[in-house]
């Protein structure tokens, strides 16, 4: 797992390769499990002998403004993706966005998908260039805390609802805080890194899934005391590599009930 995650500038291509880390799924259609050795994708440069593989993202326009992460998956059904970078521009979702691939050679199927639908509109795939990637995740970074997730249309509201919906005045802290907007690749060790003010350990921490497996970009943290999540908050909205993470005060109930969903 990757480790430091929030960035306030810097070189744009170390940005972009600390974003390159798979997240837990299960097998592509293409091969065996990302990483692992197998016909398709034989140890060494991804099987390209004497050349370079190509860079392993491609680049969709044309995406509904209200496209979720979980939409860009099904859309590349079958393939494996690492990671998902929407593009804002002026704190607007542009309809673009950058998908980064396991492997190479995924590029090659993830093309195929060119002008398919996702709801109504159909989207354009494109090869992308190592250089555009890395400058997308450069503005992404500097402007995280500024823009809006696809669904939003401007920057995010200044109040703060708890898990229950209640604005800040009428908040009770009871030690736990849910996140939401994790990239697919967070793991725990991001998590206690981005609070790292605090004390916590990899059980504090519990991600959340899909019914699927995949990682559905939100968590539950335990702090040791009311206290320290009520100080938590102040990382609200700050941001783990390109992401800026909403925080939102939340409880016991809601917690269990979200580990519940994630077993059955």
């Amino acid at each position: 797992m990757f480790r430091k995650r929030k960035y306030d500038g810097g070189d744009s291509r170390e940005m972009g390769l600390k974003r390159n880390q798979p997240y837990a799924q299960g097998p592509s259609l293409y091969g065996g499990m990302p990483g692992g050795p197998n016909m398709m994708y034989p140890a060494g440069a991804f099987g390209y002998p004497n050349q370079p593989p190509l860079f392993p993202v491609v680049r969709l326009r044309g995406l509904p403004f209200d496209i979720t992460e979980g939409d860009v998956v099904d859309f590349f059904q079958g393939l494996d993706l690492i990671d998902i970078l929407f593009v804002h521009k002026g704190g607007r979702f542009s309809g673009e966005a950058f998908c980064m691939l396991a492997y190479p050679v995924q590029v090659e199927f993830a093309l195929q998908r060119n002008r398919q639908n996702i709801g109504r509109r159909y989207i354009e795939v494109f090869r992308c260039k190592r250089e555009e990637y890395y400058a997308a995740v450069a503005q992404e970074v500097s402007s995280s805390k500024f823009s809006s997730s696809p669904r939003r249309t401007g920057p995010p509201p200044r109040s703060k609802p708890s898990a229950d919906g209640s604005k800040d005045d009428h908040v009770v802290y009871t030690g736990i805080l849910r996140m939401r907007g994790l990239p697919f690749s967070a793991g725990k060790e991001e998590i206690i890194d981005f609070f790292k003010e605090f004390e916590l350990t990899e059980d504090m921490v519990h991600l959340v899934v899909n019914p699927d497996g995949r990682p559905s970009g939100e968590a539950f943290v335990e702090f040791r005391s009311a206290e320290d999540s009520k100080e938590a908050m102040k990382n609200d909205r700050m941001t783990l590599g390109s992401r800026y993470i909403e925080l939102f005060p939340s409880h016991v109930k809601e917690m269990d009930e979200a580990i519940v969903r994630e077993r059955l």
